[in-house]
């Protein structure tokens, strides 16, 4: 069952309703009590599947991984090369500096 975006055009009030798609479509708001309610079209959503065992994952082409590897190593190398400059800056903040008295 979907669920519905309402809308009252009198008061303003929004909410989502969890019905069945043969249900009469609701007119009454349940706050101000008018006839104003309008349901709104929404974007819907998509299935997705993710892991292995599905085709999009599964059948990919062979170019298509190789792309994707070399995508997921070039990021991992950078983030790696971010991290350890930001360590080595997070040290020299970190390290106390002598008091001359």
């Amino acid at each position: 069952m979907p669920t519905y975006d309402y809308h009252c055009q009198h008061c303003g009030y929004e909410f989502e309703l969890f019905q069945q798609m043969t249900a009469p479509v609701k007119r009454k708001c349940p706050e101000c009590k008018t006839l104003k309610l309008k349901r709104l079209i929404g974007s819907g959503s998509a299935v997705v599947f993710k892991g292995s065992g599905f085709y999009e994952t599964d059948y990919r082409s062979e170019s298509y991984k190789k792309d994707a590897k070399a995508a997921k190593d070039s990021s991992a190398s950078t983030d790696n090369s971010k991290k350890s400059s930001d360590s080595k800056k997070e040290s020299k903040k970190s390290s106390p500096t002598p008091k001359k008295d």
